[in-house]
């Protein structure tokens, strides 16, 4: 018989947190009835709209359950991470580059976005709107594959992998099975993991993972303000924008429980990430 439950959330205090965010988070999006445009993240929204605070709330939102499920079997078998303390890794490299993983992934997403639309004209990934955690996934998938190649991937406790191949092998099954799976979150992911294996990424600490997260605070709350996107009366942004200008915020509906989005005129195309 394997080890009870609780020994081994102890044993994963990390992955266990996130598991249980990723889930608590699920779960209110379905009950407030919050969709893909009210929390994920594109192009549109993030860069042209000033909503930076959506490469959070992306990472952690998923709106199917089979997406958040198949996340958490992943990050369930990749917190072996946390208990590799002996090669350098352990739950201090874990958070540490967890939040680097989360951030750059988002912003290279982005990166990706940006150059479909002004080198190549590729409108579509204007308001391509991703959500999921699959970024961070598949940047431990790699991270782990260069670590320690010898280490398995165990999928819904059924499916198997050498974690060597599973970055690309989960890369192209994916983007197969799930074909609104986001293949440039998913690369992303998998560039950041391999520039923080490889050591192009390198010297996270205590000290510049509390810097690193006050930073992302500061600018998370200022860019909700900026937005409109949440009142915050103890601050005061002077507007910059144009007011003729389409906004994106929180209006309030008559059952004070739904989020709306005022954006330009266009199809939004959903991404799994």
């Amino acid at each position: 018989m394997g080890k009870p439950l609780i020994y081994e959330i102890l044993e994963k205090p990390a992955s266990s947190s996130v598991i249980g965010i990723c889930s608590l988070i699920w779960w209110l999006i379905q009950k407030r009835g919050i969709g893909y445009a009210d929390v994920g993240l594109s192009y549109e929204a993030a860069v042209d709209g000033g909503q930076y605070w959506r490469i959070i709330t992306s990472a952690f939102s998923h709106i199917s359950v089979v997406h958040l499920v198949f996340n958490i079997s992943a990050l369930w078998s990749l917190g072996v991470v946390e208990q590799l303390g002996q090669i350098g890794l352990g739950v201090e490299y874990y958070l540490h580059y967890t939040l680097v993983l989360v951030v750059l992934s988002g912003l290279l997403v982005l990166g990706f976005y940006h150059m479909m639309i002004q080198r190549f004209k590729v409108e579509y990934f204007r308001r391509v709107t991703a959500v999921g955690y699959s970024c961070v996934v598949f940047g431990w998938m790699t991270i782990l594959a260069a670590k320690q190649p010898s280490s398995k991937l165990n999928i819904f406790g059924v499916l198997s992998l050498p974690i060597s191949f599973a970055p690309f092998e989960s890369l192209i099954f994916t983007s197969i099975m799930v074909p609104q799976a986001s293949f440039i979150g998913h690369l992303s992911g998998i560039i950041v993991g391999y520039s923080i294996a490889w050591g192009l990424i390198h010297g996270m600490n205590n000290y510049w993972a509390i810097t690193m997260l006050g930073w992302i605070a500061l600018v998370f709350v200022l860019s909700l303000k900026r937005t409109g996107s949440m009142e915050l009366s103890f601050i005061e942004i002077e507007p910059v924008t144009d007011p003729s200008l389409p906004s994106v915020g929180v209006v309030a509906p008559r059952n004070g429980r739904t989020l709306q989005m005022d954006v330009l005129p266009g199809r939004r195309v959903a991404d799994i990430v």
